[in-house]
C-alpha cells in the first residue's frame, strides 16, 4: 500500500509548497520542495557576486547547500555554511535570477543526486519542476498542477502584500510569464507535463480542495498498489 514516491510538477506560484506540504502532512508522508536548493543556489550566488551565466562557478558552490527537514518533518530547511538561510530565499531579487541558475545543465546534474537520495526512503512528495520527467522518471505516482497564469500572478501579488488589481500586480505577471518561458523553453530538463501524469486542477479551487485532490490521487494510487 503506502510509501510511494509522488512527483509534483507545476510551474511557478502554482502552489506547489503549499498543496504538497499540506498533503503530505495529512497522509503522514514527507515533503521536499526541490525549488529551495536552486533558490539557495541563487542566493549564494547573488552573496558571493557569482554569475548567474557562468555554470562552473555556481557548481562549485552546490557543495556548500544543505538541505535539513524542518520541525514538522518536511525537507525544506536550507543551510549555508551551517547558517539557515530559508527565509530569504523568496526575495525580488531570488524570484528574478532563480531561473537563469536553474536552467544549465551542470547545475541540475550536480543537484540530480541531492534529490534522488531524499527519495530513496519512500513516503515523500517531491515538487519540483521536471520531478516526474528527469529527477524521479520512475515515481509510484506523478501529479501536475495546472493553473493559469492569472490565478498565479494573483497568489503571487498577494504574497508580496500587493493589490491584484494594482499597477505592480501587471509586473508580477510579466515576470511570471517571463520565467514560464524560460523554464519552459531551457535546453534541459524544461518544465513540463508527465505524459503519465495525473492533473491536480487548481484554478476555481481553495487551497484545501487542491490539497484534498492530492490526498485522492496518493491513496488512489496506495490502493492500486495493495
Amino acid at each position: 500500500g503506502g510509501d510511494l514516491v509522488v512527483s509534483l510538477d507545476g510551474p511557478g506560484s502554482s502552489g506547489k509548497s503549499s498543496v504538497g506540504a499540506g498533503a503530505a502532512l495529512a497522509l503522514g508522508y514527507r515533503f521536499c520542495d526541490t525549488g529551495v536548493l536552486y533558490r539557495a543556489l541563487t542566493w549564494l550566488a547573488l552573496e558571493r557576486g557569482t554569475d548567474a551565466d557562468d555554470p562552473d562557478a555556481l557548481v562549485a558552490l552546490t557543495p556548500e547547500l544543505d538541505l535539513a527537514p524542518d520541525t514538522a518533518g518536511r525537507l525544506r530547511r536550507i543551510r549555508v555554511g551551517g547558517e539557515d538561510v530559508t527565509e530569504r530565499l523568496h526575495s525580488a531579487a531570488v524570484d528574478g535570477e532563480v531561473s537563469r541558475v536553474a536552467r544549465h545543465a551542470a547545475v541540475r546534474e550536480a543537484l540530480l543526486p541531492v534529490q534522488r537520495s531524499l527519495a530513496d526512503g519512500g513516503r515523500i512528495i517531491m515538487a519540483g519542476r521536471d520531478i516526474g520527467t528527469v529527477v524521479l522518471p520512475e515515481a509510484d505516482l506523478k501529479l501536475f498542477i495546472d493553473v493559469s497564469l492569472d490565478e498565479r500572478a494573483r497568489r503571487r501579488a498577494l504574497e508580496r502584500g500587493l493589490d491584484p488589481q494594482g499597477v505592480a500586480a501587471a509586473s508580477v505577471t510579466a515576470e511570471l510569464a517571463r520565467r514560464d518561458e524560460v523554464d519552459s523553453t531551457r535546453p534541459t530538463a524544461p518544465l513540463r507535463r508527465p505524459h503519465d501524469a495525473v492533473i491536480i486542477r487548481s484554478d476555481g479551487n481553495t487551497l484545501q480542495q487542491t490539497i484534498e485532490a492530492v490526498i485522492e490521487a496518493v491513496r488512489a494510487a496506495e490502493e492500486q498498489r495493495g
